[in-house]
């Protein structure tokens, strides 16, 4: 991976930070000092590549031999950057700013050819140029956002460069000598004059091209969208920095503001992992606002369904004992199941867990020989549904399990019948109906990552209205 893509990890989590101002997020990531120091680790390995090309022009000029000598001419072409190193690399939060990178200790080679003519004289060679005790400080700037998207720019840059040792091949020693410490003033200046533009062009343009590919809206499918808008400008603390997204799911085809509003998370202050991501109850809310709006909060259970485990088949004979007037209508016919959302399910996340209360519209069909449909009956659905979450593969999923089935007859089409029967044959109808259910579950919605990030070490809490995902990256 090349330099920007590198640093954009650093530099992308630390500019997805954000104070909500009135407003509070739905989705928040806090990159822990670990994090932050992984992150310059990876950049540093590819800015050490990146300084190995810098180019370095030709340099000529004359030097003076003393008044009765005259001058010499000489020229230093050829020049290649290696062996580039930068051990002791830190990056400091900057509260309220940015960041803070800098080093002291590096260390590189420059080679190249020296060509000196002097009166009649003409001689030539190579050099090796060892430059040590490099020191650079660079200060990024994470105040700005453009469209909910987050940039970032050199606020400021220094560098110094302590030694510098000239060796120089020859035969003429006396004369390399002369113009050694002109040359090796010469190439300092040049060196600390390449290295900043080099960083400001890497970020300015490179890096923040990069994070302006970064997704403000993403898709999730033909229904929904997932809005990861960062919310204000940076909020940098000592020991981290937080992530303050919008994480609002919204129905693509009429997008309206939710009626209800992002509660207030504490998040612990946990150091353990890299990288935590704090999804609120007003994510997954919203995903199901969206849902509802489209009227995708529907599910048709028909014979092919049932699992053959179950020894049964989804027709009228199956409720001869509970609805007798059912086979006498309709009798030794198919049945269709359509379960849908009488409203809005409430998510709610406490530190017990995660439940979904959702209330359902049951409504049972017999499909005739023409296959048309014939009501039968539409139940009102309560339950308690409990749900777990897990990270696979950089998203956030889900599955449901089972919960108690409460029923109330709404309409009935064949004639009056007992509820209590109902809903005993409802309770045994719930391991069928939630593979179904989990099925969608499992395609689950993205955590706001930038490419080339796999998280690890994934652990899970819960607290009041909100999950905590903490995890460890690595950059591949």
């Amino acid at each position: 991976m090349d330099f920007a893509y590198r640093l954009t990890f650093l530099f992308s989590i630390a500019a997805f930070v954000g104070t909500a101002d009135a407003e509070n997020p739905g989705l928040v990531v806090r990159v822990t000092q670990k994090g932050l120091d992984y992150a310059l680790h990876e950049g540093v390995i590819a800015l050490q590549q990146q300084l190995s090309h810098i180019q370095l022009g030709e340099i000529s000029d004359t030097h003076s031999l003393g008044f009765f000598l005259g001058k010499a001419r000489y020229k230093i072409f050829g020049m290649n950057l290696g062996n580039v190193q930068l051990p002791g690399f830190q990056v400091s939060p900057i509260p309220n700013v940015g960041l803070k990178l800098s080093t002291s200790g590096g260390f590189f080679e420059v080679n190249g050819r020296w060509d000196v003519r002097y009166s009649f004289i003409h001689e030539d060679g190579t050099f090796n140029i060892k430059v040590g005790g490099l020191g650079m400080s660079v200060g990024l700037n994470l105040r700005n956002i453009e469209n909910g998207k987050p940039t970032v720019s050199v606020a400021d840059c220094s560098c110094h460069i302590a030694n510098v040792e000239v060796h120089m091949s020859g035969t003429i020693g006396w004369l390399v000598k002369l113009f050694h410490d002109a040359v090796e003033s010469k190439i300092r200046q040049e060196l600390e004059d390449k290295i900043c533009p080099e960083i400001n062009d890497i970020i300015n343009s490179k890096l923040s091209s990069l994070l302006q590919t970064l997704p403000v809206e993403t898709n999730l499918d033909h229904i929904s969208a997932l809005d990861y808008s960062l919310m204000g400008p940076p909020s940098v603390m000592a020991n981290w920095v937080d992530v303050f997204l919008k994480g609002e799911f919204f129905y693509r085809s009429h997008r309206t503001a939710p009626p209800f509003a992002p509660p207030a998370m504490s998040l612990p202050p946990e150091q353990d992992h890299m990288v935590y991501f704090a999804v609120s109850d007003y994510v997954f809310n919203t995903a199901l606002l969206a849902y509802q709006s489209a009227r995708a909060l529907v599910l048709t259970l028909t014979d092919k369904m049932i699992p053959k485990e179950f020894g049964v088949h989804l027709n009228t004979n199956l409720l001869e004992r509970v609805i007798p007037a059912v086979s006498k209508m309709y009798p030794n016919m198919p049945m269709k199941l359509k379960i849908s959302a009488a409203s809005t399910p409430a998510l709610n996340i406490t530190p017990g867990g995660v439940t979904l209360s959702p209330i359902g519209n049951f409504q049972a069909y017999a499909i005739l020989p023409n296959s048309s449909l014939a009501p039968l009956f539409l139940l009102e659905v309560k339950t308690n549904a409990f749900a777990k979450a897990a990270v696979n593969s950089g998203k956030i999923v889900g599955t449901l399990e089972n919960g108690k089935v409460e029923v109330s007859l709404s309409h009935s089409d064949v004639g009056p019948f007992s509820v209590s029967e109902i809903n005993m044959a409802m309770n045994l109808l719930v391991p069928v109906i939630l593979p179904h259910i989990n099925d969608y579950l499992k395609y689950g919605f993205p955590l706001p990552l930038i490419e080339h990030i796999q998280l690890s070490d994934i652990v899970i809490k819960t607290y009041e209205h909100y999950l905590l995902f903490g995890a460890n990256v690595q950059y591949q």
